[in-house]
Parts: structure tokens; sequence; C-alpha cells
């Protein structure tokens, strides 16, 4: 074994998945320097094997064994990198802790990500989901992203028009990015900071505080006390947080299905099309509370599926596959769910 490139092979995943599903991969590499990227595409045996690029484990659902080479992204580093007119610019690694690097910014007096504050996953995956939370998504405040592209063995800078962002979506989704793998990236921070408080929940949060004027790390504070109650700790119960995209529908469906079922929970959207609350919609349909095996719906959220216990990923694939029918003979809406199927 080169000792650049540890890899080890049958190697165990259920402690590297949020969700806690026991499966195995053929082999495996802990990446803690790009050069390990070059190696790896670059030598005949590995090249030819199936990759599996993986961060936090938190946005994925392993179904089998993997076959191939799992690559565990784990490059750290964080950094003020410099400051303009407008914004603060502060890069991250790929393998950071995104809840880490989120306090760090605050840390360093930066407000900008606090909204984003306790979702689980690495830095590398916020922009790949273009994850978002009570009113802000990665792509608010993103600058540019360093990617090493397998097909040419370089690494190269993208910024935001490149990577197409979309509702938890992004070129690193399609068939045309996928294969990219993401080393760093680059956020821009307004240096004229203001609250966010857009979402409703947030803002009565605040509120009930009695805090007139939040800082960021105020706002933080109560986004993480929001999370913490109504979502399951990924060390406690297995999870990946909310299993499901929230729909989008035109606004003649929106106003079809207020007819019918007038407590639809509804939000405009910019383009006058409306997003459906799937956690809303599941709950309706009485999933919440519900297991199906060892795999259920959390009390608490209905958004979110979770491992009670030894289940596998097929226990939630079923899981998720029973609710999608109710929510689809019921509403006529198909639920997408968020996380990967491996």
């Amino acid at each position: 074994m080169h000792p650049q490139f540890p890899i080890q092979y049958q190697f165990p995943l259920q402690s590297l998945n949020t969700f806690g599903i026991a499966a195995s991969a053929h082999a495996y590499l802990r990446v803690t320097k790009t050069e390990q990227l070059l190696g790896v595409f670059a030598d005949a045996a590995w090249v030819s094997l199936p990759k599996l690029v993986l961060g936090g484990g938190s946005n994925l659902l392993l179904t089998k064994d993997f076959p191939g080479l799992v690559l565990h992204i784990a490059l750290q580093g964080r950094e003020v990198l410099a400051s303009d007119e407008h914004h603060h610019y502060v890069r991250a690694a790929a393998g950071e802790n995104w809840h880490e690097f989120v306090q760090w910014t605050l840390a360093q007096g930066l407000g900008g990500l606090e909204n984003l504050s306790l979702i689980p996953g690495t830095v590398g995956a916020a922009p790949i989901q273009n994850i978002g939370a009570y009113g802000l998504e990665t792509k608010d405040v993103f600058h540019s992203v360093t990617v090493f592209d397998p097909s040419t063995s370089s690494t190269r800078t993208m910024d935001a028009a490149a990577c197409r962002f979309g509702y938890r979506d992004s070129i690193f989704k399609q068939d045309d990015g996928r294969h990219l793998i993401i080393v760093d990236v680059c956020f821009a921070l307004p240096k004229q900071w203001q609250p966010n408080l857009r979402y409703a929940e947030l803002a009565q949060a605040v509120a009930e505080q009695g805090i007139a004027a939040p800082s960021a790390q105020q706002v933080a504070d109560t986004v993480i006390a929001i999370r913490r109650r109504k979502l399951p700790d990924p060390a406690v119960i297995g999870n990946a947080g909310s299993f499901f995209k929230n729909p989008v529908v035109t606004g003649a469906q929106c106003a079809a299905l207020l007819e019918r079922f007038p407590a639809l929970v509804h939000h405009a959207q910019p383009d006058g099309s409306e997003k459906l609350a799937a956690g809303w919609l599941i709950d309706q349909c009485g999933w919440k509370g519900r297991n199906l095996g060892a795999a259920g719906v959390y009390p608490k959220q209905a958004l979110v599926l979770v491992n009670n216990g030894g289940a596998q990923g097929a226990d939630v694939v079923a899981l998720a596959r029973a609710i999608q029918a109710d929510v689809q003979a019921r509403y006529g809406v198909l639920l997408e769910p968020e996380p990967v199927f491996i």
C-alpha cells in the first residue's frame, strides 16, 4: 500500500452515513490532499472502478454495498481571503464540517451564513445541493468553487452562473457536472449585514425572545434551537434530514388544490409558481410517527424519515415509496427525494 494512497478494502460505511445504514465499499480512500485525486485518476486499476465521492454522508441512502472506490473527501482548511466594498470573502476546504464552518465565520465577526446553522454535512456538499433553510440558500452567499475535473486531471474555478443553481439543485447533480469533485468553496458575506428574518417561524422565535435587533450569532442560536426542537440528532437517531423536496406546482395547480383542501400550506414564488409544504402533505396522509419495518417517519416532523435501529436501505426505500404513493393519490403531487440513492 502506497503511503500517499492508503486504500482500504471491504471498508464499512455505517459510521460514514447519517442514516446509519450498514453497507461496505469494495475500496475506500480518505482524501486529505488534492494530489491523491490526481493519483487515483492516473492509475489504470483505480480509474476503471466506479467512484462514490463521500462527504459527511448526510445526503445519501445506501441501498447496497458499493462495488467500487469510495473517495471520502476530508480536505481541511478555512480562511478569510479578502474584502472589497461590499463583501468579505471566506474560503473553506470541502471536507470541513459545515456547521463548524458557519460558527467559525460568526466567531470572525462575519454574518451571512447564520440561517444555515446546524445543517449536517460538509462544506463541499453545500453547493451540490444548494442547501437552504430559514429563508437562505447557498447561492445567495456563494462566490466560487474550486473543482477537480477527472476528465482533464486538473482543477478549475467556477462562478455562480457556471454552477447553475436551482432549488436543491446545481450542475453537480446534472449529467455534465456530476463527475466534478469539489475541492473548496468561497463565500461572499455582506459587509452591511442585516438579519434575514423572512422565514416566519424564525422571525416569530426571535420576537418571542424580545430581541428587537438580533445579532448574527443570536439568529444562529435561534435557528439552532428551532432545529434541535424539531429535528432528530443523526448521532442518536439515524436520518438524512428532510427526505423530500418541497414540491413546486403552477399557480393554477395550487388554486385547484386549494378548492379541495383550503388548509393547504403553500408559498408563492417569484415566478408565479407555488411551493407546497411536503411535510404537511405527508402529515395529512397520516404518516407522521408511523413505521414500516425498522424505518419510520419522525413523530415531530413528517419530512424526516428515520432509522429506528437496524434498518436497511431497502426498508427506507419501501417507506419512501409508500409515502409517495399516498401523497400522489390524494393530492396529485409526486414527492421527489432529496438524498441520493446508492
